[in-house]
């Protein structure tokens, strides 16, 4: 089946996640949560994945991926709409705790078909362009959260959400027999370097780790600073969609990246990149300059994800890819529920400052952990 097939799927699923989360934090924010309660629903939106990924991939791994995403996205409809029938803050956490569920199947499901579905010689551009597709879903949700929100109001909004998370069901059930289960040959046996030797695949996990978690918190905390400055729902979506056009753009160009430096020359500079955005957000107010600032902080994360999917794909053994990047989930999560709770608690008793300083501190820290196990053998810049 065309990998087209998979992308489509993917923008359903992905549209209704990421403008899901937007909805969920700003309803908690109308209903009268504090920073540190917005950071428990964004916990609660990652224990399930934490729990269910590892196990997720596995499943894709024996049965194939059309069973789990179609449980995924059935979960995912079913949770997004709890809210629109209980307009309150205990539904809110119900709604991120079934959508974390649904999440955990169809995030690894549609990463290892976009692996088993990608010529070997080809990985990085499958897995690039995958990207490219994340970063337009993720540059219009939010738009379409913000706008939904101001036009329809929050129950329409959720809604709206579950009638397009209902849609890959039926896609699934009509074509997804002819799903790929297992990959055509045999990956790089488990265990092995990832970046030229450089980064083995633990340091590829804490990494990726690093990534995600700097990324969530920006989008989760983005809006609660935006709203205690008084903007809009649509303004906060447009200032975070600028940070998905953003890692289109870089994503765009990724090709050309890799052409001139390494891997891990990348990913370091995606760090610092984001790290640099997050340390002025909080000294500014003005609507614009943080546009911006969303805008180089897309710049920076936006070319990191593709690589480090792509790595962990690679490095799965033989019929265990889904697994792998179960695995890589299930890291992720962990630091995503860890993540939100301690700096909604910082949010909560110091202000905005440090949650995106320290935030800030965590990718500085994932640039150096990439620096300092990279080797010499990957690309180098030309002289």
């Amino acid at each position: 089946m065309s990998i087209h097939f998979t992308f489509a799927l993917a923008v359903f699923l992905l549209t209704s996640v990421r403008a899901g989360r937007v909805v969920l934090a700003l309803d908690a924010l109308q209903l009268g949560a504090q920073p540190l309660q917005v950071g428990i629903l964004a916990a609660t939106f990652s224990v399930l994945p934490m729990l269910c990924s590892w196990q997720a991939g596995k499943l894709a791994d024996r049965y194939g991926s059309r069973w789990p995403l179609m449980l995924g996205a059935a979960c995912g409809a079913c949770g997004i709409a709890v809210p629109y029938f209980h307009p309150e803050l205990p539904a809110l956490y119900v709604a991120a705790a079934m959508n974390g569920f649904a999440f955990a199947f169809y995030n690894v499901a549609l990463q290892n078909l976009v692996g088993l579905q990608a010529p070997p010689g080809r990985r990085v551009q499958y897995f690039n362009n995958f990207g490219l597709v994340q970063s337009v879903v993720f540059f219009f949700a939010p738009l379409l959260a913000g706008f939904s929100i101001d036009h329809m109001g929050f129950g329409a909004s959720f809604l709206s959400l579950a009638l397009i998370t209902v849609a890959p069901v039926l896609m699934l059930a009509v074509w997804g027999a002819g799903l790929p289960k297992r990959a055509p040959e045999a990956p790089a046996k488990a265990g092995s370097a990832a970046l030229g030797d450089g980064l083995p695949q633990w340091r590829v996990l804490a990494i990726s780790s690093l990534s995600v978690t700097g990324i969530d918190l920006f989008m989760f905390y983005m809006p609660i600073y935006g709203h205690g400055l008084g903007f809009s729902a649509s303004t906060i979506g447009v200032v975070l969609s600028l940070f998905s056009g953003a890692g289109f753009v870089v994503r765009a160009l990724m090709t050309r990246l890799l052409s001139r430096f390494s891997e891990a020359q990348v990913l370091a500079g995606a760090f610092y990149v984001g790290a640099a955005s997050l340390m002025l957000v909080p000294l500014f107010h003005n609507v614009v300059v943080l546009a911006l600032l969303s805008f180089t902080f897309g710049l920076g994360m936006g070319s990191g994800q593709p690589i480090v999917m792509m790595l962990t794909f690679s490095n799965s053994a033989e019929g265990r890819s889904g697994e792998a990047l179960g695995l890589r989930v299930t890291v992720n999560h962990l630091t995503r529920v860890i993540s939100p709770v301690i700096f909604g608690s910082i949010g909560s008793a110091f202000g905005m400052f440090p949650a995106f300083w320290i935030n800030a501190l965590m990718l500085a820290c994932g640039g150096a952990l990439v620096r300092t196990g990279k080797s010499g053998h990957g690309k180098s810049p030309p002289q």
